[in-house]
């Protein structure tokens, strides 16, 4: 009797091969969104980042987007925030393939020249005149400068307390007590070539005495003036950075527990302003408006921050409505968005936060303070304004 034999294929499976390579597969991605997590949750000047990257993604703005549909919709020009587009599509496909824009020499040389990206920067907002030929410069003190205790001595100081104001009216209206305003000073030391002897640099433009620290002063006075409680923080960061052997980029970690130490124990601060002045010459940084000098401001933006665009929506308000009262006044506002520099500015501790940069350094205090008192006349009615609408809708304070 014949019997048939059946062959097959018989697979074993071994369950504990199978377990563990489950086990691996989900170990692998909690891994995975842990890293993620650990990573988006630091603080943005920790963060990894690509220039690269971020140079591309830059690229495709609104604006853009908007005049590539305008091309087929004609409707879309009325959308545009000047009512017309920012450039033609030939301009951006040349921006994005070859990273050259036509507006901005610097970008035919900038990945060429070896440290020529610390100059990294962009216009959001022209004011008149402003190009990339006369960007703000901030200027760096040399090493043997912050190190030295030997500093310049004084000249053209003995009539700057004549400038002082007298005892101010009664406002209109007010804060009610309530400071909503701090002002501190990065950079405290800035000073200014009309008050030192001998110093022709603007990069030795630093004293210990006669600095920037005396704009904040005028500014607070400006602001009691006008109702808006405010404080003034005169630390000195540039001599706690000489304590403590830190080199002078590391200004804004030191000011920013100054910053957050005051918001901590003041709940009422709602805007905090730091005052610099910029290394350009007098030429870019005065303006004459009705026979008298001012000395131009800047609007400041760290592109950093996640607060960038709320940042720049206040400038941008505060900017159009001194250039209709004081036209010329704003050299507009610049944002900063380079590896090799902060780029945050402490902006991301609030979104009402203000970086000025008013005059340079060869500018007189009369003048710089005829520029603050047209920016405190100008904030308060933005603040009084915006107050006005904030009950209107229910709340009890700006926005």
């Amino acid at each position: 009797m014949n019997r048939k034999r059946h062959t097959g294929i018989f697979a074993v499976v071994n369950g504990s091969l199978i377990m563990k390579g489950f086990l691996s597969i989900l170990a692998l991605l909690l891994l995975i969104f842990s890293i993620s997590g650990i990573l988006t949750s630091l603080r943005p000047e920790y963060r990894i980042s690509s220039d690269s990257v971020h140079s591309v993604t830059n690229q495709f703005s609104g604006k853009m987007l908007f005049s590539m549909i305008a091309t087929e919709n004609h409707n879309f020009f009325q959308a545009m925030p000047e009512g017309k587009p920012a450039a033609g599509i030939t301009t951006q496909m040349l921006k994005m393939s070859a990273n050259i824009s036509l507006d901005d020499p610097r970008s035919l040389l900038g990945r060429e020249l070896p440290g020529f990206s610390i100059f990294d920067s962009e216009i959001l907002l022209a004011g008149e005149g402003t190009n990339y030929t006369n960007m703000p410069i901030e200027s760096s003190p040399p090493e043997e400068l912050l190190t030295d205790d030997k500093e310049a001595s004084l000249k053209n100081v003995d009539d700057l307390d004549n400038n002082d104001k007298s005892e101010p009216k009664a406002p209109a209206v007010s804060t009610n007590g309530k400071k909503v305003v701090h002002i501190y000073h990065t950079h405290n030391r800035e000073s200014f070539l009309p008050y030192l002897n001998g110093v022709t640099n603007p990069n030795l433009a630093m004293h210990s005495k006669i600095n920037i620290t005396r704009l904040g002063e005028r500014l607070l006075q400006d602001f009691q003036e006008r109702g808006i409680g405010a404080s003034v923080d005169k630390t000195d960061i540039t001599g706690s950075l000489k304590k403590k052997g830190l080199q002078y980029s590391k200004s804004y970690t030191e000011s920013r527990a100054v910053v957050q130490t005051a918001m901590a124990s003041n709940k009422d601060v709602q805007y905090i302003i730091d005052i610099h002045r910029d290394a350009q010459r007098k030429k870019v940084t005065t303006i004459n408006i009705n026979g008298k000098n001012y000395a131009k401001i800047v609007f400041v933006i760290g592109g950093k921050n996640p607060n960038a665009e709320t940042n720049y929506a206040l400038a941008s308000k505060l900017h159009r409505e001194i250039q209709k009262k004081y036209p010329g006044l704003s050299r507009g506002i610049i944002k900063y968005n380079s590896a090799r520099n902060n780029s945050v500015y402490n902006q991301d501790l609030t979104g009402n936060a203000i970086l000025l940069e008013v005059g340079g350094v060869d500018n007189t205090f009369e003048e710089m303070y005829l520029t603050l008192d047209a920016f405190a006349d100008v904030f308060s009615e933005y603040y009084f304004d915006a107050k006005e609408v904030g009950n209107t809708s229910g709340n009890s304070e700006p926005k």
